[in-house]
């Protein structure tokens, strides 16, 4: 048997691992079997009938948002950079802010089922759909690319399976279970899932931190004090990571403005704004959730800590999965093979939630944008058809993921999370906050934003040192980063901005009634979706 890491003496079992996270799916896809029953309309497929309530809603944002990298990364990015591990936490907390106060109860009332909705309430309909569509199927894309590849670094450190073949069969055993629960259940399976996802992760997180600080007779001064001796390191002074050069820091700070603005453009997330009846259950969707998530990240403080004083930093970074095995390692140090199984099935559920939230994302937009709206003109007589699509659609994205996610086997993935939130500031945040607050916006100044952003912000990380250039590149034998930065939030961001503001000022395209219109309901969700009986 291999060792988990081989320094620490820990060992996996894969027979427990395979066991616990064998009845989580048998348990979630009883759940999406029953869920399909009442799953008949396109509005039950694509936002399970409005009828979550927030706080039911909320927990499945905190599920749908919490994935691998905050449970196992940032956990690990704590452990052996201390201070600046822990800023990630912040960006991806106060992130929601922007969510909560621009775009929750507004993009409730103004939209149906995708992005593309709310965009194209008051431009010109088949140009805005398809570039909703193509900027919600590339954030989906990357995002799904970094979970799939995730799951076969994850399964290599935890279930002892280091062939590359085996590893692919992992990936594409978690992209068959992912696409049943999509095709089946709809937005009402994958919220469940969702839903007993982020119970079990934030229990978990729990369990784990009261026991680590259980160990320092629940002081965090003392966890905190010996966390410091074990690393022999200053980790509660900023600077470990991004504070050698004037360029790292600069890259944090890109790569924070791109985290903060990029959640409130995620189109996965901004579609569970949809599950809910009315703009004041989205508000307490999004309250619910910064509380969860919050209380989340606060967690991961201490089991970050925990793991730099019990596990140590060079044992983690010795591990075959690097920094992402620091949570493993302290489970395994704190309960042994059972916790270590607890956890490991924990960290495939994460997984297998937040690929379903984005494949259901991705196959809605095609279907309802692209097929719906912009091949047939919005003349679909046969609902039911659009959901075939939507079926078919999910299908081929899974397929499409399985096959990134090995390909992408052994690379460095955190390019493609950070390329993801990015693209999504880039590209949807600047065209959502400039259609819903300014009456001169047009299609052009739309059109120019989303494809613009989209552009630079792709075409910069091609250059970028994430992709070749260094030791830890995706291309390590690869050199053409003339773009110092990793991350091009701070360019493509204020560009894309720029872009929206210039293509409108140099069209001469108005809408004023409709933007009054739209307004009005945005407001007051006068004329939005209600919730749908059975």
């Amino acid at each position: 048997m291999i060792n988990l890491a081989q320094s620490s003496g820990a060992e996996a079992n894969p027979v427990l691992n395979i066991s616990i996270f064998a009845v989580f799916v048998a348990v979630t896809l009883y759940i999406v079997f029953r869920a399909s029953r009442t799953s008949k309309t396109a509005v039950d497929y694509y936002a399970a009938g409005h009828s979550f309530t927030g706080a039911q809603n909320g927990i499945a944002i905190s599920g749908d948002y919490l994935s691998a990298a905050s449970f196992l990364g940032i956990a690990g990015a704590i452990a052996v950079f201390g201070y600046d591990g822990f800023l990630f936490s912040i960006g991806f907390l106060v992130a929601w802010l922007i969510a909560l106060l621009l775009v929750a109860e507004l993009l409730r009332n103004t939209g149906r089922y995708t992005l593309g909705d709310v965009l194209s309430f008051r431009m010109r309909q088949r140009p805005m759909r398809a570039a909703a569509s193509v900027s919600t199927l590339a954030v989906s894309f990357f995002y799904l690319l970094a979970q799939m590849a995730g799951a076969g670094g994850l399964v290599a450190l935890l279930l002892d399976v280091t062939g590359k073949g085996a590893q692919a069969l992992v990936i594409a055993v978690v992209g068959i279970i992912m696409i049943t629960y999509v095709v089946i259940g709809g937005m009402r399976g994958t919220t469940w899932v969702q839903i007993i996802k982020a119970t079990l992760l934030i229990t978990g997180a729990l369990v784990m931190t009261v026991w680590v600080l259980g160990k320092f007779g629940l002081n965090l001064s003392s966890l905190l004090g010996d966390a410091v001796t074990q690393a022999k390191s200053p980790v509660l002074d900023p600077g470990l990571q991004y504070g050698a050069t004037g360029t790292s820091k600069l890259d944090f700070v890109s790569l924070s403005i791109a985290l903060v603005l990029g959640t409130a453009g995620l189109p996965h997330i901004l579609m569970r704004f949809y599950t809910v009846p009315s703009a004041k259950e989205a508000r307490r969707s999004v309250v619910w959730a910064i509380a969860l998530i919050g209380i989340f990240y606060l967690f991961t403080l201490v089991l970050g800590y925990g793991a730099g004083a019990l596990v140590g930093k060079s044992v983690i970074n010795a591990a075959p999965g690097g920094q992402n095995s620091a949570a493993p390692l302290l489970a395994y140090e704190l309960g042994g093979t059972v916790l270590l199984g607890l956890i490991s099935a924990v960290a495939f559920a994460t997984i297998l939630a937040v690929v379903a939230g984005l494949t259901i994302t991705a196959s809605a937009s095609f279907a309802h944008d692209i097929y719906a709206n912009v091949i047939k003109k919005g003349e679909v007589d046969d609902k039911a058809q659009e959901v075939r699509v939507a079926r078919i659609t999910a299908f081929v994205i899974g397929a499409l993921a399985i096959g990134g996610g090995i390909l992408a086997l052994g690379q460095n993935i955190a390019f493609l999370v950070a390329l993801a939130f990015a693209v999504a500031a880039s590209a949807n945040l600047p065209t959502i906050v400039y259609s819903l607050f300014w009456k001169r916006f047009n299609t052009s100044g739309a059109l120019w934003s989303m494809y613009g952003g989209l552009i630079i912000c792709i075409g910069l990380i091609i250059f970028s040192p994430a992709v070749s250039g260094k030791s830890t590149s995706m291309l390590k034998n690869a050199d053409f980063d003339f773009f110092p930065l990793a991350n091009p939030g701070i360019v493509s961001i204020p560009a894309a901005f720029l872009l929206g503001w210039l293509g409108t000022v140099l069209s001469k395209e108005r809408n004023d009634a409709k933007y009054a219109e739209m307004e009005v309901r945005a407001l007051t969700g006068a004329h939005a979706e209600k919730a749908v009986v059975h």
